[in-house]
């Protein structure tokens, strides 16, 4: 899904696309050097993928990349590991997104400050406009502001459920009971909600792991 973001993101908005063969992107120094030479603008990542990249443009004396802004998502962030890229190119807007497959393509967007940088806190942000995020109890009662819970999403961008797995769609889309009429999507992730109106990302609360953000 991520893949018709990043596609007709860039062309609706007058760019250009930018494909990265396998091999390159499994290397932090080719592709650093293909960032260069395409001049990137843009560029999408896993925290796990970012990370080496990071660490291998730390040793380059040259301030040879033209990204503006960084997007990551797939996986929690620790905002700290940035510090250094930030050091290197303050101009460098970061950006955390979540959204799972079910809530196509992402649902929320936070956009981390110089302060924020020093912290641990994945913070994935406030939800889009058309989304509406709640933390619930397992009685699909409202949580308050600081306490854990299970996230559920309502709006547009819910998928209909999985296919041929009605027993599934039926365990994890459920009826909506702050807006009558509209199902909503049980994530499985825990969260809980800052006094800024913000969410943390705290973790699972199944044994789900996800490899390079599948």
């Amino acid at each position: 899904d991520v893949s018709v973001w990043e596609m007709f993101g860039a062309l609706l908005n007058g760019g250009k696309l930018v494909v990265i063969p396998a091999m390159t992107a499994r290397d932090p120094g080719q592709m650093l050097n293909l960032l260069r030479r395409e001049q990137v603008t843009v560029l999408c990542q896993t925290p796990s993928a970012f990370y080496p990249l990071s660490h291998e443009e730390m040793g380059r004396a040259d301030h040879g990349l033209q990204i503006r802004i960084l997007i990551f998502a797939g996986e929690a962030l620790a905002p700290v590991q940035l510090q250094a890229w930030k050091e290197k190119y303050s101009e460098t807007r970061l950006v955390n997104m979540y959204g799972p497959t079910e809530t196509t393509v992402y649902v929320t967007y936070k956009e981390i400050t110089a302060e924020e940088i020093r912290s641990n806190t994945s913070n994935i942000g406030r939800p889009l406009p058309t989304v509406s995020m709640y933390v619930l109890d397992g009685d699909q009662q409202l949580l308050p502001v600081g306490i854990p819970g299970e996230l559920y999403i309502g709006g547009e961008g819910v998928t209909r459920g999985y296919l041929n797995r009605p027993d599934l769609t039926e365990e994890r889309f459920v009826p909506n009971p702050f807006v009558p009429g509209e199902r909503m999507y049980r994530t499985g992730d825990l969260v809980r909600r800052l006094p800024n109106g913000e969410l943390e990302y705290l973790g699972r609360m199944d044994d789900q792991v996800k490899i390079r953000g599948y």
